[in-house]
């Protein structure tokens, strides 16, 4: 294990600082919207900004690193979203800050995709399970770190942009210092969306729902958590604890998905998370301790929805199929995260901050119904079932981790 770690150390640290940066610029994004004025509406399309470049960046963002090479690529990725950073600053516009936030998430999914291959480059099919949870555990941890670095200054001031750029470039050390060669990333043929709702409607409809319910949370959650009265320290607590709640309780999750059918444990999960988001509501005026424990188990339940639709799209598709298939399931999350902030925004503006947790319940119920109906006309696969895998629901991947691990698994004796 402590060979494993030693290995991809460099690799891991410069994902961790990247995941640091990010977590950070979500929440000072959301709230500086606010101050500068901006309505909720306005702020949400801001916030979508992101997921749209990252969506883009997941299916060209190949092309740059095909063409110049991985440490050419992630210098140039990381040095752009080191600039769009802070020029932020320089023109404060609501447009503006749009085009710069799909600039960052375009450079985001092309360097996630870089450190992806350079790591799975260093795992074999015997460590490949360890790497790929080491992987996850550095994913949420620098997601939630990165919400405490909003403490260090006034997000008012330009200081913290500054510190985000800081953080952006220091990601660039550790892994153009690493001896790993990383191989050329493959551009897998992309499977028709038609094809992947044959496979499975509920793995589908569940991948599309945690973009829809995730992103609002990555976009909105901190506007929705000041909104309520929360101060930055515990607009920070807020967002970490969802998190840190997403990366304890997915394992247990997974475990029981792999025993029980994933559709049973899927409909769990929504409904935890749709119970959750009410209780959320009730916590409005209750103390701030409780409030920020709700929503731990909230992001215990919905940030597990992602890798169990996966797992249910991999549980009844053809082994061959899967570089496709993770492909196509990660459009398709792309597409329900570029929607999410837009529309949560629009729903907090119609029913103040609750509405924010109304869309999150709408999303849940309806990923109850389909999954309820599917299982009325459709019983379990005797398929045998692919072992489950975590899968980060806070930022988006490549997946070239976790097809390299489907695809171990499949080759294993």
């Amino acid at each position: 294990m402590w060979t494993t770690i030693k290995s991809i150390s460099s690799l891991l640290l410069s994902y961790g600082l990247l995941l640091l940066g990010n977590g950070m610029m979500g929440t000072l994004l959301g709230l500086r919207s606010q101050l500068e004025g901006f309505s909720t509406e306005i702020t949400g399309f801001i916030m979508s900004g992101f997921f749209v470049g990252m969506l883009l960046g997941a299916l060209f963002s190949v092309r740059v690193v095909a063409a110049v090479g991985h440490i050419r690529a992630f210098a140039a990725f990381a040095s752009i979203m080191s600039v769009a950073v802070l020029a932020h600053v320089l023109h404060v516009d609501p447009a503006t800050w749009f085009v710069l936030r799909l600039i960052a998430g375009f450079c985001m999914a092309g360097m996630i995709m870089v450190v992806e291959s350079w790591v799975n480059e260093r795992a074999t099919n015997q460590t490949r399970g360890q790497v790929l949870s080491l992987y996850m555990i550095t994913n949420y941890l620098g997601q939630a770190l990165g919400q405490f670095m909003m403490l260090i200054g006034d997000p008012a001031q330009f200081q913290l942009f500054i510190i985000a750029s800081m953080v952006y470039s220091f990601a660039l050390v550790p892994l153009l210092l690493s001896t790993a060669h990383a191989p050329r990333p493959a551009s897998p043929q992309r499977m028709k969306f038609r094809a992947l709702i044959a496979i499975s409607p509920v793995g589908v409809a569940g991948t599309i729902s945690a973009g829809l319910a995730n992103s609002s949370l990555n976009g909105m959650g901190a506007v929705f958590a000041k909104a309520v009265g929360l101060s930055v320290a515990e607009v920070s607590s807020f967002m970490a604890s969802a998190i840190i709640g997403g990366m304890l309780i997915q394992f247990p999750i997974g475990r029981l998905s792999d025993r029980f059918d994933r559709r049973t444990v899927l409909m769990v999960t929504s409904l935890g998370s749709a119970l959750t988001a009410i209780a959320l509501i009730w916590a409005i005026d209750q103390s701030v301790l409780v409030f920020i424990l709700i929503a731990a188990v909230y992001g215990g339940f919905s940030f597990t929805v992602y890798p169990l639709s996966a797992s249910q799209v991999n549980d009844l598709s053809d082994p061959g199929q899967r570089v496709q298939i993770a492909a196509a399931l990660l459009i398709a999350y792309g597409l329900g995260a570029s929607l999410g902030p837009t529309v949560s925004a629009q729903a907090m503006a119609f029913y103040g901050p609750p509405g924010f947790l109304y869309f999150i319940i709408l999303v849940n119920g309806a990923l109850l119904a389909i999954t309820a109906v599917r299982m009325i006309q459709r019983r379990r696969s005797s398929k045998a079932k692919t072992a489950f895998l975590p899968l980060g629901s806070v930022s988006s991947t490549s997946k070239q981790l976790y097809t390299a691990a489907l695809e171990s698994d499949r080759k294993a004796p």
